[in-house]
């Protein structure tokens, strides 16, 4: 009965407590929750997902549509960090044999459909359209509209960061889209601020456009492309602005600058970290340590989010009444199985996707473009093409073959056909004043 006894125990972190007459049922199960709660949990976990496991896999052995792709990926995703919670190992391997069932099947829908999706046929949301879609409908000269583009975050790491971001902020659309083709930032993140597809970009832009084997930055004229698809979509009236953020220091000074933004009818941030995260853990030792598979590579995702300036940022849009459109450009995968290749010094460097001619590979490991412009794709000659690999497989070159499969094995890389990839987030929020 005494308020301040109950606020002092609780303050001290007890497990539980009772409330006389205690009845023997009440101490069982007072018992049971301290002791048993994790067993308990693992138990249910793992009977939820075998019960959910047949009908994943009744699923994948249809005919589904994209919508139904999206679905199951969610579900999968789920489960996955409903299991990692659970720590049933054995479970997380038939889970993760059911995921790489579900990039097979995932592989053969993008090959049959991608090609009319990108002429507009039964498409679903691809990159080029976001801005037309989901964030100038939002635009308006009395409330401002974030959107944040993370590069590379993938919809699980989106997943683990969603819930400190929920505390500021109401989700109005959990929503994915597609990325188009490469799932390289060069192409797909472009892609988002022009308005068009990469073969239309270097049409209507040809000094801003870099092809592969080009040098200087890639993503150079982001800001150029934005203004110009604004004006095109009968906004260019509006005030916009536009921010990169590529290292700690300037993010904190962006934090101090989001107060004079709430003028602004759009403001778009663009935070590069998760993107040098992937490939520092192909290059650096320590965190290739770090970020050993997919729990790890979640945890160090939530780990930077907790201690960066990307969350400061967001709190301070909170203060705002405002909306908030975070999105990524595309996803990346832990590639796991080589596929040997063999092409000229012109061929580009990435590990899921090959750009050139006079390419020798295996059929069956990648969904091919012999002819790039009937994909709305550049090219350097008449006879390139483009192939792209599949599921969780990287092209190595024959040459030090060996060493380079050891090397590039259990690494983060992107640019070709997985869920993971692919099957991207797209978040609508706004503040909750």
């Amino acid at each position: 009965e005494e308020e301040s006894i109950m606020e002092e125990a609780i303050g001290s972190k007890i497990a539980d407590y009772l409330i006389k007459p205690v009845k023997p049922s009440q101490i069982l199960l007072a018992i049971k929750k301290n002791i048993d709660t994790n067993r308990l949990v693992e138990e249910k976990t793992t009977s939820d997902y075998q019960q959910e496991f047949r009908n994943i896999s009744m699923k994948l052995a249809s005919s589904m549509n994209k919508e139904e792709w999206y679905e199951i990926f969610k579900k999968l995703t789920y489960w996955e960090l409903e299991l990692e919670r659970s720590g049933d190992e054995s479970v997380e391997q038939i889970l993760g044999m059911q995921k790489t069932e579900a990039n097979s099947q995932f592989f053969r829908f993008i090959k049959n459909n991608y090609q009319d999706w990108i002429k507009g046929e039964n498409a679903p949301l691809m990159s080029h359209n976001i801005i037309r879609k989901k964030v100038v409908p939002h635009m308006s000269e009395t409330k401002p509209t974030y959107m944040i583009v993370i590069d590379n975050l993938r919809y699980d790491q989106w997943k683990i960061i969603e819930p400190s971001i929920l505390k500021d902020f109401e989700v109005l659309k959990d929503e994915m889209y597609t990325s188009i083709l490469p799932t390289a930032t060069q192409y797909a993140r472009n892609a988002i601020f022009c308005g068009m597809l990469p073969s239309e970009i270097q049409k209507r832009f040809p000094d801003m456009w870099k092809n592969d084997e080009d040098e200087g930055g890639k993503n150079m004229f982001e800001e150029e492309f934005l203004l110009d698809n604004l004006q095109r979509l009968g906004k260019g009236g509006s005030k916009a602005s536009y921010t990169k953020i590529t290292n700690l220091d300037f993010g904190r000074k962006v934090v101090n600058k989001i107060p004079n933004m709430k003028t602004n009818s759009l403001n778009v941030i663009v935070y590069n970290f998760v993107d040098m995260l992937s490939h520092a853990r192909t290059d650096m030792k320590v965190i290739k340590e770090l970020a050993d598979d997919d729990a790890a590579y979640r945890s160090l995702t939530a780990s930077w989010f907790d201690h960066s300036p990307l969350k400061d940022i967001l709190k301070q849009i909170a203060k705002q009444d405002a909306n908030l459109i975070i999105t990524t450009d595309h996803g990346t995968i832990n590639v796991n199985k080589p596929s040997k290749v063999i092409g000229d010094r012109n061929v580009n460097a990435n590990l899921r996707y090959k750009q050139g001619r006079n390419l020798n590979y295996k059929k069956s490991d990648v969904f091919e473009m012999e002819k790039p412009l009937d994909f709305y794709l550049p090219i350097q000659n008449v006879s390139s093409k483009y192939i792209f690999a599949k599921e969780d497989m990287y092209f190595v070159y024959q040459n030090n073959y060996n060493q380079f499969v050891k090397f590039y094995k259990n690494t983060y890389q992107h640019g070709g056909v997985s869920m993971e990839e692919m099957i991207i987030p797209i978040i609508t929020l706004k503040t909750k004043l």
